[in-house]
């Protein structure tokens, strides 16, 4: 019997995007400090509960940033590359999925070899490369990672339209006089919705991970802009002496993937329409 998430699973994985989403949103009224003032004075200060101020709840850093209000914007930074990156991969993926299985032939060839000529080179060597020679920059970062991970989109997409095409609701579409582009719209397209969800879903965390990693080996966002990833490589020459720098960051990175992909598994159990046959 196919088991389900429990419910508050699901609740608080909702709930822990939603306090990105406004967190993100309101970043500028929620921070307490602008995140990136530098106070000398009030360096490498630990967070409250553990004998600091609750001037700066989870610290400072080297140059006394507050933590709080980094990881406030870095939020922000992390939910625009990934939503922008995911939409810009899913575009390109679904449509050469549905292009590949429905035309079939010369151009399915041509769009299959292209995903396996990039499936040969591993992803974060491709985002590593380009970066490099781009240099960093926040559009930059999410076209990269948009144009990137089209191919998971493609795949999938192409293998639910073959199992489908050849159902007898398409026969009678076509039967019908029914055009190509009516066809996909109203009768392809709903019916792999649920898989391009999970697939949209690991995308996405996929897309969190790699911003960070990137602006992490200061690929990604420039070095002015407050970014998880940043956070991780400003803290990890200071791990024993004020671990709370990379920790902050690092937790949020673990709880908003961990999230995302709970809330795709139950978007696909509520919208997939197989699965309440």
């Amino acid at each position: 019997m196919r088991r389900h998430l429990p419910p508050a699973s699901v609740l608080g994985a909702l709930a822990v995007l939603a306090l990105l989403v406004v967190t993100a949103a309101l970043a500028g009224v929620l921070a307490p400090y602008n995140p990136a003032a530098v106070a000398l004075g009030d360096r490498l200060l630990p967070p409250a509960l553990f004998g600091g101020t609750w001037r700066h709840p989870l610290g400072t850093d080297a140059l006394g940033q507050d933590v709080l209000s980094r990881v406030i914007f870095g939020g922000r930074i992390s939910l625009l590359v990934s939503v922008c990156a995911v939409a810009i991969s899913g575009t390109i993926g679904v449509g050469l999925g549905v292009l590949s299985g429905f035309l079939g032939g010369a151009v399915d060839d041509v769009i299959m070899r292209l995903a396996d000529i990039q499936l040969a080179f591993p992803s974060i060597i491709l985002y590593i490369g380009v970066m490099a020679v781009l240099g960093p920059g926040l559009g930059k970062i999410i076209l990269v990672i948009g144009v990137v991970s089209w191919v998971a989109y493609a795949r999938i997409e192409r293998g639910a339209v073959l199992a489908l095409k050849e159902r007898e609701f398409i026969e009678a579409a076509r039967a019908l006089g029914a055009p190509t582009v009516s066809i996909v719209r109203r009768h392809i397209l709903p019916n792999t919705l649920g898989p391009m969800i999970v697939v949209a879903s690991f995308t996405l965390a996929a897309a969190i991970v790699t911003e960070a990693s990137l602006s992490f080996l200061g690929l990604g966002v420039p070095p002015s802009v407050p970014s998880w990833g940043r956070m991780l490589a400003d803290g990890r020459d200071y791990l024993q002496q004020a671990w709370w720098i990379a920790t902050a960051p690092g937790i949020a990175i673990m709880f908003v993937v961990l999230s995302v992909n709970v809330a795709g598994d139950w978007l696909r159990d509520r919208l997939d329409p197989r699965l309440h046959l």
